[in-house]
């Protein structure tokens, strides 16, 4: 669990709430843009960005990747 209530998905600057995607939930899930596209196992599958809720958290947080305001 996250010991900073702030070190969530959508407090980062790496988020991206892909907000043109239709069917997308608006403000529960987002992309993360901080590892590059995930490779998909079909030969002309195109990488993909990692679907993650805005509530999610990982290893990765620090103040400094905080989104600016």
């Amino acid at each position: 669990m996250a010991t900073n209530p702030s070190a969530n998905c959508r407090s980062c600057r790496y988020f991206d709430d892909h907000k043109l995607n239709a069917g997308a939930p608006q403000g529960e899930e987002g992309l993360c843009r901080f590892n590059p596209p995930v490779s998909q196992p079909e030969p002309q599958g195109h990488g993909l960005w990692p679907v993650v809720s805005s509530q999610d958290w990982c290893g990765h947080f620090s103040p400094e990747m905080m989104a600016g305001e």
